[in-house]
């Protein structure tokens, strides 16, 4: 079992910068690939990054590609998603989730723990 809890969320204007963090306790963290999604009302849970068990590859969606950055810290147990030149479209609730051996997975359905998820909202 693993558990995942989200923090750094908040309200930032656009182009704004946010850091979110995931705090992973239980067994084997630095086995699982991890992956943050994000979820806004009314539309489907959606990819956001990824990062392999070892922190030596990502992934991105086109959406926030060259703006965001996931990094992991096994030492830690803790992975993190840098948000930068934040824009509207991007509000939603960002969801951690831990997978194994599904790295860069674009379903959600191939993980297998999840946060509670943390708001960011950006304004105009």
């Amino acid at each position: 079992q693993v558990q995942l809890v989200e923090s750094g969320g908040g309200l930032v204007q656009a182009g704004g910068s946010l850091r979110l963090s995931c705090a992973a306790s239980g067994r084997s963290f630095s086995t699982y690939d991890m992956a943050w999604f994000r979820q806004a009302p009314g539309k489907e849970r959606e990819f956001v990054a990824a990062v392999i068990w070892t922190g030596t590859s990502t992934s991105y969606a086109d959406s926030v590609k060259g703006r965001f950055t996931i990094s992991r810290d096994n030492a830690k147990n803790t992975v993190y998603l840098q948000m930068n030149s934040l824009k509207p479209e991007d509000t939603a609730v960002y969801h951690c989730a831990a997978s194994f051996a599904k790295y860069g997975s674009r379903s959600w359905s191939d993980y297998d723990y999840w946060g509670q998820g943390t708001q960011v909202t950006v304004s105009s």
